[in-house]
């Protein structure tokens, strides 16, 4: 019982730990004022790099260096369409997920089924788990007691101010929207290195969805971020045990239940206004032209 109990926490980590990474990203890229609906493109694409390199060269951590460049690259360019070329954020970041499902598919078809190469652990813990919690705990400190993040809140909260105060407003979003992109390519690599060492087409399965979520969820709050992806870890395995119980629940339910519970607490969180007002960032998905 102890042991069927400890395999069930493990596996919870296990789950929550790509969830929170990538949410630590879009929070910090929300923060600054943009809003990135493309984590589930980075985060696939991080996932098809990161299996790849490490399924060709043996080497996990040349695959979780390749994951984070894929995320790099695709929030780059996301960057260039909607801070440099002023595109619709929303339009851009659907888009974005679109190219990632389109491209990690063209280049992890000849991947599909080839035994891929595990993340190392100890005592069941791959050591982006004790990450995700540093990473966590550096976002908070880094948004909330140093001047870089009082700027990126700035920014966030009334770019125009920021500008004329001197601060370089499309640079910091630039840093900020390819921080984002490093953090959800990691989530991914960590989905096909750790979670499920193999290559299957679409495997982030909606994960990078939740992610956004979890930053609304948690009202723009590392910690808040941390504590929600864990709670939806948790109900999205506790779905495999209820339906190891045999207590005659149709799978497809068990299936679709994070995703119930992240429609439900977006309601939840959407119905208290003083909260999200405020927390919102006030230029959230606002383009910034500065003046020539």
């Amino acid at each position: 019982m102890v042991d069927q109990s400890l395999a069930v926490m493990l596996t919870i980590i296990t789950a929550a730990t790509p969830l929170l990474i990538a949410a630590m990203g879009e929070l910090v890229v929300e923060r600054s004022g943009v809003l990135n609906l493309g984590v589930e493109g980075m985060m696939v694409m991080g996932a098809v790099a990161g299996f790849a390199v490490a399924f060709l060269t043996g080497s996990t951590l040349l695959g979780v260096g390749a994951a984070i460049f894929a995320g790099v690259a695709m929030s780059a360019l996301f960057g260039f369409l909607t801070l440099t070329l002023v595109a619709n954020q929303v339009a851009a970041g659907l888009a974005l997920t679109l190219l990632g499902l389109g491209l990690s598919g063209l280049i992890g078809e000849a991947f599909v089924g080839q035994p891929g190469v595990k993340m190392p652990t100890l005592f069941g813990i791959d050591a982006l788990v004790p990450f995700s919690f540093i990473l966590t705990a550096g976002v908070a400190y880094a948004l909330f007691k140093t001047k870089i993040g009082l700027v990126i809140r700035a920014v966030g909260n009334s770019h125009n101010s920021a500008h004329a105060l001197g601060y370089r407003v499309i640079a910091l979003r630039y840093l900020s929207v390819m921080f984002g992109g490093a953090c959800a390519g990691l989530a991914g690599g960590y989905l096909s290195l750790a979670y499920t060492p193999q290559w299957i087409e679409n495997m982030t399965a909606g994960r990078g969805w939740i992610a956004l979520a979890l930053v609304v969820f948690a009202s723009w709050r590392p910690l808040r971020a941390l504590i929600g992806a864990y709670l939806f870890g948790a109900v999205s395995i506790m779905g495999f045990v209820v339906q190891s119980m045999g207590l005659g629940i149709p799978p497809q339910f068990l299936s679709a239940l994070p995703y119930i519970v992240t429609i439900i607490a977006l309601v939840i969180i959407s119905g208290n206004k003083r909260l999200t007002q405020a927390n919102t960032p006030a230029c959230l998905a606002q383009s910034f032209v500065p003046d020539r």
